[in-house]
């Protein structure tokens, strides 16, 4: 009796030592995201509000920015862990000049973008801007950054750019006067556009070369490959998993009409018109020669990158 007593006790203490030991804590990651709320750029926050990352181990904590251009400095700061939705050609010159970054996955093949004008405006097209308008694009370095420079490139644009930030900011330099040519992404501007307040006078995907180039990335600090490899790759299955889950059902869409206060009629309008599921497909990195190209025409490079260069630069994690 006494020795069952002494097991049970023996029992008891060891369920109470096991009761008593903390679960293990999720890793956290710091995310710089270029524009809140567009389709491509939300791919970790509706993740992460539905539970994906953390069902990798992972905690998120979201900053965004203004723009791929602030996203980029943040990386290269180590400020953050990760950057999303930052210009490739940006990251290309920063690589280039000795920047700790590299490309741990394609962000956006292709660009939903679209620039537009107020109602009143003289201008039916961009091909109509003069060396007196002024074009908008969101920060220096950004993939908005290229598209406007590749306006200008292909249609002989000699006008003014101007950087003005977020959608939500350059439609109120548009609305005043002080700008243009504004630029958006979908969902922003839908409202307007249906009101008759402003129309579009061209789209990113207008230039052919844009339908075939990754042109926003993911990056990473060197030092956050080094010492997070394991989380890198456990963001990337998540990440993976969130935009299979975005392309499955109304639940999406339900969730990013939320997250952007809007229906989810036009939630649906954005996934199914704008975004092609390919759009946002991290995996590969596309159209390197032709974004080259762009980089010395636009000076930000001052020599093609190398086969090897693209070697060191592009770490994306395997898909497992």
């Amino acid at each position: 009796m006494r020795n069952s007593r002494a097991l049970l006790g023996i029992l008891a203490l060891a369920s109470a030592c096991v009761c008593a030991t903390p679960a293990q804590a999720n890793d956290t990651l710091k995310l710089a995201v270029g524009q809140r709320g567009n389709w491509d750029t939300i791919v970790a926050q509706l993740g992460q509000d539905a539970g994906i990352f953390k069902k990798h181990g992972l905690d998120l904590e979201i900053l965004y920015t203004q723009g791929g251009g602030e996203t980029l400095q943040a990386v290269i700061s180590n400020s953050v862990d990760i950057g999303v939705a930052a210009g490739t050609i940006g990251v290309f010159s920063a690589f280039q000049k000795g920047a700790p970054v590299r490309i741990i996955g394609a962000e956006a093949t292709g660009a939903a973008d679209f620039w537009y004008v107020r109602s009143d405006s003289p201008l039916h097209s961009i091909k109509d801007a003069t060396p007196k308008t002024t074009i908008a694009y969101s920060t220096n370095g950004s993939s908005t950054n290229s598209v406007v420079l590749g306006f200008a490139k292909a249609y002989g644009i000699k006008s003014k750019f101007v950087a003005t930030g977020s959608p939500s900011a350059t439609f109120t330099q548009v609305m005043t006067g002080q700008v243009d040519v504004g630029w958006s992404a979908p969902p922003f501007g839908f409202d307007a556009l249906s009101k008759g307040k402003i129309r579009i006078v061209a789209k990113a995907n207008d230039l052919d070369e844009i339908r075939h180039e990754s042109i926003r990335t993911l990056v990473a600090n060197v030092n956050v490959l080094e010492h997070k490899q394991d989380q890198l790759k456990r963001f990337m299955a998540a990440y993976r998993e969130t935009i299979d889950w975005m392309y499955n059902g109304d639940a999406p869409l339900k969730a990013f009409a939320t997250f952007n206060k809007t229906d989810i009629a036009t939630a649906r309008k954005v996934r199914d018109e704008f975004f092609p599921k390919s759009l946002i497909d991290p995996d590969k990195m596309i159209g390197l020669d032709l974004l080259n190209k762009d980089g010395i025409a636009f000076k930000a490079l001052s020599q093609p990158l190398t086969q090897q260069q693209f070697d060191t630069l592009i770490q994306i994690p395997p898909r497992q």
